[in-house]
């Protein structure tokens, strides 16, 4: 897997101050994509042991709340398998931190691809919030928290997933089931 960047006290990307990661690699080439260059798999730097102690440097400081993985896409079927295991040891080291991850696939999409992909089923077992949806530039609001789009959907995925239902994720005091 490669990335281009580790951004750090990152507001803008999730609740809280925040680590974020923009992988390399997206097959979904949105319309009008803030994140174009991040598209190409073999752009950027190789995701090595040096970028994931960086990450792991910020996570333990108490102001980070977390990490969000975006880019590119972090479920580009070139980088599940890293993202798999990096989320599952950011799960295991830091309890008390949320797991953000950026997608353009849709929520009923990858539930489809779960079915026969146990990569990506470690993965959504380990993240807190999927912000799911390609980018479609006539529904771009700058109303909406962290997602350019109003067909994006910000999902609790825990308990999406326990209730067998997309439920909606608000902030993290409330959440709305979608009807």
């Amino acid at each position: 897997m490669r990335y281009h960047n580790i951004t750090k006290a990152d507001m803008l990307n999730g609740e809280g101050l925040r680590v974020v990661l923009w992988v390399s690699g997206c097959s979904h080439h949105c319309h009008a994509c803030q994140n174009a260059l991040t598209w190409n798999p073999n752009d950027g730097l190789v995701f090595d042991d040096a970028a994931k102690k960086e990450i792991f440097d910020e996570l333990e400081k108490d102001y980070c709340s977390g990490i969000t993985l975006s880019g590119g896409d972090p479920l580009f079927l070139g980088n599940r398998l890293e993202i798999s295991k990096l989320v599952k040891e950011i799960r295991e080291k830091f309890k008390d931190k949320t797991i953000w991850l950026y997608t353009g696939y849709t929520w009923e999409e990858l539930l489809e691809q779960m079915k026969t992909d146990k990569v990506l089923d470690t993965i959504l077992n380990n993240i807190d919030v999927l912000l799911d949806g390609r980018f479609v530039l006539r529904l771009a609001s700058e109303k909406i928290h962290y997602v350019g789009s109003s067909n994006q959907c910000i999902i609790d995925v825990p308990n999406s997933l326990k209730k067998n239902k997309k439920i909606l994720y608000i902030d993290n005091s409330k959440i709305l089931e979608e009807v």
